[in-house]
């Protein structure tokens, strides 16, 4: 293998849009070996040509950025263990690690293999859950003479952070265990376990802090990996017949959006459940407080949870509680994360956020975490909105860079500590505390304010005869 062109700029800008232009790939551009690059950027290439581009030579090491984005993309088109099982192949075969005569090649390029093999540990851990992972892995490091410490060290910090991955796996399957039998309990004797949030927690700045808690800890576990395998699909140009089912499923990613869920309907239960309208008021209001404070941290997520819980239905008909609210910082809340314009406020908002965390002189100036269902959309329509391929059948590595770019960014989000102290007692709550369904919502709006036209009355009476 020759030695390589690296890219000039770390993520290459797409040209002009989401949709590559075809003109462009029409225009000047240099092919090398099998690699097509416009103005010095690499935009495309055979598979085969961006495996060889990954394997580092004696005078060459792929560019970070690169490895990143081909080891966030590959797995579109090949296994994380076929993609492995190659890598190692080249490593063994060019760099001729076997051959004993090659001491001097060997203590040259054996680092840079244990490199490449450290960044894909450290960026992609969750890939070496699957067996042939691991065996490629030992088998490869096993022939590097050099380093035995590096090589311990990194096989060290890769099963420790498997060890934590299902550590906290089964901690939020013990979570989901405890919320479903408080929730059989809160269908028998709903008064027997069913405090309020104020009785827990009445310092909105608290609430908030305990939220941007379990929101970092969710966040840390999601693979970058996981915003690709959403939306795997079969690759047509794969002769392989089997379907990419042995993928791991996108599973932190889904614990995460349901998180969110749980926190809308927790803040609808806790505003429809109190008896008096005074009550609810203040309840209310005390979740707009909440709401801006997660404002203030940079904190959207929670936010954005927080403002559909309280628009969802059964809220948002019970117009003599609403009466009794002082709505102006709700309004100002509203306008923030205001959907039109393809969210136009929340992405400025985020957009300085994102700012003030770069020049961050704090762990608590550096908090972003993002409106996490928009992220998910965003990434889904560039996915959609660029072929995976160009009509030669060379990989749209163009696409890729855009696509690596947005998940790198999150990556450095979900890094950030909590510099909060944490709350056992609200998290506790927070996380498993029953919430009514969308019917029981409903019901107990209706028995604090009753149905105001033919619709709710019906509604009402089918909801009381279930």
């Amino acid at each position: 293998m020759s030695d390589k062109m690296p890219q000039t700029s770390p993520f290459p800008a797409m040209y002009g849009s989401n949709v590559y232009n075809k003109n462009l790939y029409k225009a000047k551009e240099e092919d090398y070996e099998g690699l097509y690059y416009h103005e010095n950027n690499l935009v495309s290439g055979s598979l085969e040509a961006l495996i060889e581009h990954l394997v580092p030579t004696v005078a060459y090491y792929p560019d970070r950025t690169y490895i990143f984005t081909f080891l966030l993309s590959s797995r579109l088109f090949i296994h994380p263990y076929e993609l492995m099982s190659k890598v190692c192949h080249l490593c063994v075969d060019q760099q001729r690690l076997t051959d004993p005569q090659a001491d001097k090649v060997q203590g040259k390029i054996a680092p840079k293999i244990l490199q490449l093999l450290t960044e894909w540990t450290e960026t992609f851990p969750y890939d070496f859950r699957d067996e042939r992972m691991m065996k490629s892995l030992k088998e490869l490091t096993h022939r590097l003479s050099t380093g035995d410490e590096a090589v311990q060290q990194m096989t060290q910090t890769l099963i420790r952070k498997l060890t934590t991955l299902s550590q906290y796996e089964e901690a939020l399957a013990k979570i989901n265990s405890s919320v479903t039998d408080r929730l059989t309990v809160l269908k028998t004797k709903p008064q027997s376990i069913q405090r309020d949030i104020l009785t827990i927690c009445s310092d909105p700045f608290t609430l908030a802090q305990q939220l941007t808690h379990i929101e970092l800890e969710r966040l840390s576990y999601i693979g970058p990996e996981e915003f690709i395998q959403a939306f795997v699909q079969k690759d047509p140009l794969d002769n392989d017949k089997r379907c990419f089912s042995d993928h791991k499923k996108a599973s932190n990613l889904e614990a995460y959006v349901e998180w969110f869920n749980r926190l809308s309907y927790l803040v609808a239960t806790e505003i429809c459940m109190p008896v008096k309208k005074k009550h609810r008021a203040r309840v209310i209001e005390f979740f707009i407080d909440v709401a801006r404070e997660c404002f203030n941290i940079g904190n959207f997520n929670s936010l954005m949870a927080i403002i559909t819980g309280m628009n969802m239905s059964p809220v948002s008909r019970l117009k003599k509680t609403w009466g009794k609210v002082k709505t102006a910082k709700f309004d100002i809340l509203e306008h923030q994360m205001d959907p039109s314009s393809n969210f136009y406020n929340y992405r400025t908002a985020l957009r300085g956020a994102t700012q003030r965390s770069i020049t961050a002189h704090s762990s608590r100036e550096k908090i972003v975490i993002p409106f996490f269902s928009l992220l998910i959309k965003d990434i889904y329509f560039l996915n959609e909105g660029c072929a995976n391929r160009l009509p030669n059948g060379h990989v749209n590595l163009e696409k890729f860079w855009e696509l690596a770019k947005q998940v790198m960014e999150f990556m450095t989000w979900k890094k950030v500590e909590c510099p909060f102290d944490r709350d056992r007692k609200i998290l506790q709550y927070l996380l498993t505390a029953p919430v009514f369904s969308e019917d029981a919502l409903y019901l107990a709006s209706y028995e604090s304010e009753g149905p105001e036209n033919n619709m709710e009355k019906d509604r009402w009476k089918s909801l009381r005869c279930v």
